[in-house]
């Protein structure tokens, strides 16, 4: 079979309202997660240079900062941001029920 398919919300969440679809999508190289929070939502900084992980982070809902190297980027909803592997990044959301695709891939 050429395609996988999975309703996000049937995998398991690795935290409140993340959705981590890698292994239900049988991917290869990309990395895709689905965030599902209220506003006072913080992640963790990090960045993905060891890996070379680029990331791609689209706000579907709501409102989100997403702090990149120390530059705070406010998002609406339709709103992307491309981030390099080696840049910093931490996300916080700042309304309730929002929600977020996050795409990575070297």
């Amino acid at each position: 079979m050429g395609y996988d398919t999975i309703a996000y919300d049937d995998v398991e969440p690795r935290a409140p309202g993340m959705y981590f679809l890698r292994d239900a999508l049988n991917c290869e190289n990309l990395g895709v997660t689905v965030v599902e929070a209220d506003a006072g939502w913080e992640g963790m900084e990090h960045d993905h240079g060891d890996a070379g992980h680029e990331e791609v982070y689209v706000l579907l809902q709501g409102g989100a900062t997403l702090t990149v190297d120390g530059d705070a980027v406010e998002l609406a909803p339709g709103d992307a941001v491309r981030i390099d592997p080696g840049v910093t990044r931490d996300l916080a959301f700042t309304a309730d029920g929002s929600k977020m695709i996050i795409a990575g891939a070297p």
